[in-house]
């Protein structure tokens, strides 16, 4: 009876150790979490068709509300979201959601990537305003208006009548005013506050802008992508600010490979 009971239990264990094995490879060889960060002027529903074509290749993608707030609390908030995701995370930023995922990444060992739309790849010190002025070609200032908050800070929206033309140029005229109304504000705190970490040093990086952006010149895109030695930059001729709408499949394939690349 004891000899059978040994053999129960060892037959046991050995069913566990297989599963726990099973697991761990099943695991080792998931797809990674997609996390995708929005910017200034936007909202995570400028995601939409770039989360279709993820969703239909079979990646699991958490599409973030960024507060737009401040960078370091910003980027706190990404960094909880992902400690509650398990296995690898590719994060994707857009325009300030850049410099976002970059401070996010810092000590997460199971982010794999980092991919730039639009975006921006702060140095330690930097911030979008500082980014923003290195080469000429940028006219976003021009067509922002101001809201005075309770706090004494301000913040920033683009004048509807200028939304198309200066975020969303090769979006519908139709598509472009629905964003124009649901734009999302930015503090003027948070385009100014310096990054203190540069996790594209470290991490695979991969950038995808628009050679006829107005919020993020080319020739900044270019620098940056080129100072981060990115693994691979797709300029998409004539792209705007707003790729993730205008071109989701040229951004979703991009995910895919840095989501695919060992």
């Amino acid at each position: 009876m004891r000899k059978s009971i040994r053999a129960l239990s060892l037959a046991a264990a050995m069913a566990l150790s297989g599963a726990a094995s099973a697991h761990a490879a099943d695991a080792a060889g998931a797809k990674p979490t997609i996390v995708l960060v929005h910017g200034a002027f936007a909202d995570a529903s400028g995601w939409n068709g770039v989360v279709g074509k993820l969703s239909r290749d079979g990646y699991t993608v958490i599409a973030a509300a960024n507060p737009l707030r401040g960078l370091s609390s910003d980027a706190a908030s990404v960094s909880a979201l992902v400690d509650s995701i398990p296995g690898p995370v590719v994060l994707v930023g857009h325009s300030y959601g850049g410099e976002v995922i970059t401070e996010a990444a810092v000590g997460k060992a199971h982010v794999s990537a980092l991919v730039y739309v639009a975006a921006f790849l702060p140095d330690v010190g930097e911030s979008a305003l500082t980014l923003s002025a290195k080469f000429p070609g940028a006219t976003l200032g021009e067509t922002l208006t101001s809201v005075r908050l309770p706090d004494g800070g301000e913040d920033f929206y683009i004048q509807p009548a200028k939304f198309h033309g200066q975020f969303a140029a090769d979006v519908p005229p139709a598509t472009a005013a629905l964003m124009a109304a649901t734009q999302r504000p930015v503090t003027k705190a948070a385009l100014a506050e310096p990054a203190t970490a540069a996790t594209w040093k470290q991490l695979p990086s991969y950038v995808v802008y628009g050679t006829a952006d107005r919020n993020i010149p080319a020739q900044t895109e270019r620098f940056m992508a080129e100072r981060a030695k990115a693994r691979k930059t797709v300029a998409i001729e004539g792209g705007s600010h707003a790729l993730m709408v205008s071109h989701p499949d040229k951004v979703a394939a991009l995910i895919e490979e840095a989501a695919s690349a060992r």
